[in-house]
């Protein structure tokens, strides 16, 4: 079975050759007429998977209760950006100002909310989310467009779907994976003739076997050093939560995810999300190069429980019948807790500022 997107990425590929896996991924996600998100309805059970926003109020609420926070460590300037960049279908931004004007009127009316969203389809959706708040929401296309003053973003899943590179270990040396064509005509990986700097390469590398893949992330580290100049210049905190890992190091974390299974990431172009582990030592060495704080790095199960999560979800089961009690705390423990199925270990939450504060529920980092 072949997608609309397979043939044309087939077509590509026999005029101009294999192509690399950053543009077959950006392909997949953002082809005009055939791409992932400009197409697909991704998100909740009919989708293909769902966010953590779409499991519980409960998440957007911590997130919240987190930049209400950061907003008071910083000496509750006004006015304010609250910024969100990739907002799904605006569930998390909506749970966020709900919290925000119960716990902190004064922010909530200093406030202006700034998605950053490409797809018109989406903002479609969000506008019907967030109509009870329209007045104080604007839409950009990118992020450069969102008006300087002290800023309060937040990403979430967004890293995850931008572009990788990947290198393979081959007896020359790693090189470049490319995305070609087999035998059979069907879409396959190959390894073209392009070298990875050695510098950045994990330290003490070199033994590592045949067939090892290491991935690299221009574009993400460029979106970071974007979040970053920004906070240097306008003052702010950006919380960053994806799946990924928090130490550098080498593996083959392309996957596609159709209808809430795994699926081989060539098999269905354009139908698939295609997405990638995030190499958060990666951002944070981004951070760091950009003169920001990084407030630290947390397992998404600590920061939650850490804001208050099992406190909240108490109050929130109160007075409910048995089956929504019982739901809400399956709820809390898939987005906190440890195992399969479960949020709470796989992703990872990391918090940047500027100028310096300190923030719970992080440990300042050196």
């Amino acid at each position: 079975m072949t997608t609309p997107l397979a043939d044309k990425i087939k077509n590509l590929i026999r005029m101009n050759g294999p192509l690399s896996v950053t543009d077959y991924f950006a392909l997949c996600l953002a082809d005009p007429e055939h791409g992932y998100y400009r197409t697909r309805e991704p998100f909740g059970q009919a989708g293909d998977f769902v966010t953590a926003p779409e499991i519980s109020q409960l998440f957007g609420e911590m997130v919240g209760v987190f930049l209400v926070h950061a907003w008071q460590q910083h000496g509750s300037p006004t006015p304010v950006h609250l910024v969100e960049i990739g907002p799904g279908r605006g569930t998390m931004m909506l749970d966020m100002i709900r919290v925000i004007r119960r716990i902190a009127p004064e922010l909530f009316e200093a406030l202006s909310v700034h998605l950053v969203e490409t797809s018109d389809r989406l903002r479609g959706v969000q506008r019907v989310t967030l109509e009870a708040f329209s007045a104080k929401v604007s839409w950009h296309r990118g992020f450069d467009e969102v008006p300087h003053g002290f800023t309060l973003i937040a990403a979430n899943e967004l890293f995850d779907a931008i572009p990788i590179r990947q290198f393979v270990k081959t007896p020359k040396g790693f090189r470049e994976r490319l995305v070609g064509l087999d035998a059979n005509d069907e879409l396959a990986f190959g390894i073209g003739v392009a070298t990875i700097d050695p510098t950045l390469l994990p330290i003490n590398s070199g033994g590592e076997p045949e067939g090892t893949v290491y991935e690299i992330a221009p574009a993400r580290q460029a979106v970071m050093q974007a979040l970053c100049e920004r906070l240097r210049q306008s003052g702010g905190t950006a919380l960053i939560i994806d799946y990924g890992h928090m130490v550098t190091g080498f593996g083959d974390t392309l996957q596609a995810v159709l209808h809430h299974e795994y699926d081989p990431p060539l098999a269905h172009p354009g139908e698939a999300d295609l997405t990638s582990h995030v190499d958060f030592e990666d951002l944070a060495r981004v951070a760091r190069a950009s003169g920001v704080q990084i407030n630290g790095c947390l397992h998404q199960g600590d920061f939650l429980y850490g804001l208050g999560l099992s406190q909240r979800a108490q109050a929130l089961a109160n007075g409910k019948a048995e089956a929504e009690q019982r739901a809400i705390a399956l709820a809390a423990d898939r987005l906190a807790g440890a195992g399969e199925g479960k949020m709470g270990e796989l992703f990872k939450v990391m918090a940047v500022s500027s100028p310096k504060v300190t923030l719970a529920p992080f440990r300042p980092i050196p």
